[in-house]
């Protein structure tokens, strides 16, 4: 995407007929826009009523106007917001007049986003944060896409930027002052920042799977023998038929995903082949595939047949339950897909199990950050084994600490960024 200082403009809101529509002009001619379509600028952020004309004097539509100046808008530019009737001709129609105003041109995809990282009023962690939200199903997805829009990521980024840079600065004061006699021995400072900074930046590390997960969906596999109701059950926790269920063993072949809002969470349910011995190769391949995903998978819910084990060791979490609870005389730990006997309860454990998961996660929720995080976390380490052997190999300390200062400032994209950005951008729909 080339980022350049024209004006561009787009449908802000999603296309197709709506109540209202909002088309953004973003950029330095939004004052011949204005005299253009309507006349002079409205107060800024004040809503003004206007009738907006072609070159012609045509009347295109009646519309509230908002106006953003310089500084104050969410792109950092001058901003015009049409707030127009929501007809497919209007907006098609205005965007014609627009498109053929001089120095005016479609934004491209992201790119009003990209002006607001450009400009300074968004970090690269926030772009990241409001591209999930927009992408948001559910409340937990909504609440951490929040926090990482609101700059979280970034503050606690710049706290652990400036502990590095302060004792980045007593390493090189002391490299500096090393022929003259210093009175103060900075080292046990230097290794109190890098501590703090490490057990913080550990804890972060390990709650990035999770946090991926809440962006991305936990798995919860349905795991049983053949024929003892996985596929009833993950019908009645749909609410739908999505899996063909039979009175005969071996129907389900593949892996068949539901997806689903469980208590404010993403859950993929996973419906798998029965787990038992087979000549049929086909079969054979999709309880292999069973498997495989279901040790994949966040949580496990075992369905066994009374007086039966489960079919491979549960893992620490696995919730296993009695299947078929319509024919059995104790219920207290049993579910029946078929009557919806036990099945709240279930949800509720799943729930539960899922809920404590999430509760592990931080404020770094991508790849992209865990990467960072470690790299800066190896050189840390790497300076504090190097202070441990005297001042003679301070400089190569204060190297890995401006390593790990490099890496962070990468997580909120400062530098070492630009050939991520189109990928990031182009998630983008065009108005964002």
């Amino acid at each position: 995407m080339a980022f350049v200082n024209d004006t561009v403009f787009a449908l802000a809101t999603a296309p197709g007929k709506a109540g209202v529509a909002v088309v953004r002009v973003s950029g330095p001619a939004v004052t011949d826009v204005a005299a253009a379509l309507f006349g002079e600028l409205p107060a800024p952020r004040m809503a003004s009523l206007k009738v907006l004309c072609d070159a012609g004097g045509v009347r295109l539509d009646q519309a509230l106007v908002l106006y953003f100046e310089q500084g104050r808008s969410f792109t950092g530019e001058e901003v015009l917001e049409f707030h127009l009737h929501g007809s497919i001709a209007v907006v098609n129609r205005v965007l014609r007049v627009l498109g053929d105003l001089n120095g005016l041109r479609l934004a491209e995809a992201g790119e009003f986003t990209r002006r607001a990282l450009e400009n300074g009023c968004l970090d690269l962690a926030q772009v990241e944060g409001l591209a999930d939200l927009i992408d948001a199903e559910t409340e937990a997805q909504r609440r951490q896409a929040l926090r990482v829009l609101s700059g979280d990521l970034g503050k606690v980024a710049e706290r652990w930027r400036a502990d590095l840079i302060r004792a980045a600065a007593l390493i090189e004061a002391t490299i500096d002052f090393a022929d003259e006699d210093v009175p103060v021995d900075v080292t046990p400072e230097v290794d109190a920042l890098l501590n703090g900074v490490l057990s913080v930046l550990e804890k972060e590390i390990s709650g990035v799977e999770t946090a991926e997960r809440i962006r991305t969906g936990f798995e919860v596999a349905i795991v049983g023998a053949p024929n003892v109701g996985k596929s009833t059950l993950l019908n009645a926790l749909a609410g739908r038929e999505a899996a063909i269920t039979s009175e005969f063993a071996g129907t389900t072949r593949d892996v068949i995903e539901v997806r689903m809002d469980l208590s404010g969470l993403p859950v993929t349910l996973l419906d798998t082949a029965g787990l038992r011995d087979t000549d049929d190769h086909v079969e054979g391949i999709g309880i292999e595939r069973a498997k495989e995903r279901a040790v994949a998978a966040d949580l496990r819910v075992f369905l066994i047949e009374d007086g039966q084990s489960p079919d491979f060791e549960p893992l620490a979490g696995d919730i296993v339950v009695a299947a078929k609870a319509d024919t059995l005389s104790d219920v207290r730990n049993a579910v029946s897909g078929k009557t919806g006997q036990g099945l709240s309860k279930l949800v509720s454990k799943v729930s539960d199990k899922l809920s404590s998961l999430a509760g592990r996660s931080g404020v770094a929720t991508r790849e992209r950050h865990r990467v960072a995080m470690v790299r800066a976390s190896e050189s840390l380490s790497a300076a504090k084994a190097v202070l441990a052997l005297g001042a003679d190999h301070y400089d190569i300390a204060a190297e890995e600490l401006r390593t790990a200062i490099r890496a962070l400032d990468s997580i909120v994209g400062r530098i070492d960024v630009e050939n991520l950005l189109d990928e990031i951008f182009s998630s983008f729909c065009i108005g964002k």
